[in-house]
């Protein structure tokens, strides 16, 4: 399963300010199963860097809101891509372009950024469904929460990524992210975290494309792939949180 890079569009974003152009992305692989994806190492602005690509190849759709290639279609990779704390950047979009560049990538893509240590990524597997989570919590709060704009920004994130063998409708490809955040949840406070997750986490669901019959309809926690997807996320948002409880 898996391959790509995306190059920047005529009609991308506007064009980036000195201070961020060309920066260099020098990256090296540690091996890793595909479906869990490939570690990479780099280093960038005189920072040491991790991050985690899946190269999904053709016939394979993701349902994502990551800051690159959200949305639903065909994607031909992942990329969940560690950046510093108070990262100063105004173009997400591009930066993780041109990180997808440095790996060979090509193709549309979707791309997630976090400031937590991406080599500490846990995993969950149930019945062919992998979860792969990098637990950044020091921002986390509820989602239903007072005007929080005066607070100051930390750093934070939790970005889960779902590979799973089954093709899957439209409405079951959302359904999936809402399962895997309700398990999500449910993994932060069996760590023992009074909180919802952070205000940046993000969810991709890779799937294959379906046929004719027009994939799985269903994905909630009682179906058979929901079920599959929510043990697996909580399995790996668990194992992730738990260090964090333990700093707080």
């Amino acid at each position: 399963m898996i391959g790509g890079a995306r190059q920047p569009r005529e009609d991308g974003p506007p064009p980036v300010p000195p201070s961020h152009q060309g920066c260099a992305i020098r990256s090296v692989r540690v091996h890793l199963p595909a479906q869990r994806g490939e570690l990479r190492d780099r280093h960038e602005d005189g920072h040491h860097l991790h991050h985690l690509v899946w190269r999904l190849g053709p016939g394979v759709r993701v349902c994502s809101s990551a800051v690159l290639g959200g949305g639903i279609g065909p994607r031909a990779w992942i990329l969940n891509a560690q950046v510093p704390g108070g990262y100063p950047r105004l173009d997400p979009d591009r930066h993780l372009a041109e990180i997808a560049a440095s790996e060979g990538l090509t193709g549309s893509g979707a791309g997630l950024m976090t400031a937590a240590d991406v080599a500490a990524y846990t995993t969950g597997h149930d019945g062919g469904v992998t979860a792969t989570v990098t637990t950044g919590l020091g921002v986390r709060g509820w989602a239903a929460a007072p005007d929080v704009d005066c607070l100051p920004h930390r750093p934070g994130t939790v970005n889960i990524v779902l590979t799973l063998p089954a093709a899957l409708s439209d409405a079951a490809l959302v359904n999936a992210v809402a399962t895997a955040t309700e398990a999500k949840v449910q993994a932060l406070l069996d760590a023992g975290l009074d909180c919802s997750g952070t205000p940046t986490d993000a969810v991709c669901v890779a799937a294959p494309e379906p046929g004719p019959d027009g994939g799985e309809p269903f994905a909630g926690p009682r179906s058979t792939w929901g079920a599959r997807i929510a043990r697996a996320v909580h399995t790996a948002v668990l194992a992730g949180a738990r260090p964090a409880r333990d700093l707080s």
